[in-house]
C-alpha cells in the first residue's frame, strides 16, 4: 500500500487509455499479479477479463463511459458507468493490487455514485458481481448495496469474459438507493 502517494484525480478515459485500462484489469483480476491485492478472481476464472474492443465500445458509448483514476501520474483504478434511465450501472471496477487495501476503492465507488446522481440523476446505481465472490459482496454490502437474489447466468463459452474453472458461476444484482 502506498500512503506517500498523492491525492486522486479523476477523468474519464479516451482511446488512448485502452491498453492501459486493460492492463490494469487484468492485473486486479486475473493471474498471479492479481493474487498481490485481495479482488484476485485467479482460482474462479482463468484467461482474460476484457479486452481492447469490449473497452473501446464502453469509451465510445452514449450512454457510458470509463472513469480512470490517476495517481503520480499513471492510472491506478477504473470504473464504467453507463446511464440506464433511472439507474446507473457500475462495472469493470479495477483497483491495481498495490494500492489495492487503502482506501482507494472506497473513495472510487464513491464518486461514481455521486457522478451518476448528479450528473444523470440516477436514483440508484446497479451492479452485477459473480455469486460467489462472499468477500467482495460483504464490501459492497459495508458501502450500503443490498443483495437482491436476481441471478443472471455467467456467460460460459465466451472466453472473452475468461475461462471458468468451476460450473457454479453466476451473478447476483446488488442495488443501493443514491438519493
Amino acid at each position: 500500500m502506498d500512503t506517500a502517494a498523492t491525492a486522486p484525480t479523476f477523468r474519464d478515459a479516451t482511446d488512448a487509455d485502452v491498453d492501459e485500462l486493460v492492463a490494469l484489469v487484468e492485473s486486479a483480476y486475473r493471474g498471479e499479479s492479481s493474487r498481490a491485492g485481495w479482488t484476485t478472481e485467479a482460482d474462479i476464472l482463468e484467461g482474460p477479463r476484457t479486452d481492447p474492443q469490449g473497452v473501446l465500445e464502453i469509451i465510445g458509448s452514449a450512454d457510458g463511459r470509463v472513469l480512470t483514476v490517476e495517481r503520480d501520474g499513471r492510472i491506478v483504478a477504473c470504473c464504467q458507468l453507463e446511464h440506464r434511465g433511472d439507474h446507473a450501472y457500475f462495472g469493470m471496477f479495477a483497483v491495481s493490487p498495490t494500492a489495492q487495501g487503502g482506501g482507494l476503492g472506497r473513495i472510487v465507488l464513491a464518486e461514481a455514485e455521486r457522478q451518476a446522481r448528479e450528473g444523470w440523476g440516477a436514483a440508484e446505481m446497479h451492479m452485477t458481481v459473480i455469486s460467489v465472490r462472499d468477500d467482495l459482496i460483504a464490501w459492497y454490502e459495508r458501502r450500503g448495496y443490498r443483495r437482491t437474489g436476481r441471478m443472471t447466468p455467467f456467460p460460459y463459452g465466451d472466453e472473452r469474459v475468461g475461462i471458468p474453472r468451476r460450473a457454479d458461476l453466476q451473478f447476483e444484482l446488488l442495488v443501493k438507493p443514491l438519493s
